[in-house]
């Protein structure tokens, strides 16, 4: 089959999808941080994070996003998991930040560092669950095998 055929075939039955990273920032205290965002629905709170460009990488996502959004700086980004939402892959990292945020986006309503016993009671209970599970060691890092 000619190239051009097998590319139009391609497009015309792959499906689409988007493609965001996400993450569970901490501080020295080991507080989250979370947005209020505006195009959240529901309750806006929830991890920073947002959707790739063409052809950028996940990690530099994260670390975009982040800046445009808060102004900070990330350490130690390690990539927790990878999980698919209809159509949507959201890429999730842990990370930890480097100096004090604040509102740089008019997609931000406001932010703020949460304890794990402290969360904003509106957040929806799948952003608590990555959060936790995010944070909570795995087996392997308690030793079990």
């Amino acid at each position: 089959m000619p190239r051009t055929a097998r590319r139009w075939l391609t497009r015309r039955f792959q499906t689409s999808f988007t493609v965001s990273a996400a993450g569970v920032i901490t501080n020295e205290n080991g507080e989250v941080l979370l947005l209020n965002h505006v195009l959240r629905p529901v309750s806006g709170w929830g991890l920073p994070g947002g959707f790739l460009d063409a052809g950028e990488q996940p990690e530099m996502a994260f670390r975009r996003e982040i800046r445009e959004e808060t102004g900070i700086e990330l350490s130690g980004v390690v990539l927790v998991r990878t999980r698919t939402l209809g159509r949507h892959i959201e890429i999730i990292f842990a990370a930890i930040a480097i100096g004090e945020p604040a509102v740089k986006s008019r997609e931000i309503i406001e932010l703020g560092w949460f304890d794990l016993n402290n969360m904003p009671p509106d957040m929806s209970r799948d952003q608590g669950v990555l959060i936790v599970n995010t944070l909570r060691p795995t087996d392997i890092e308690k030793g079990n095998r």
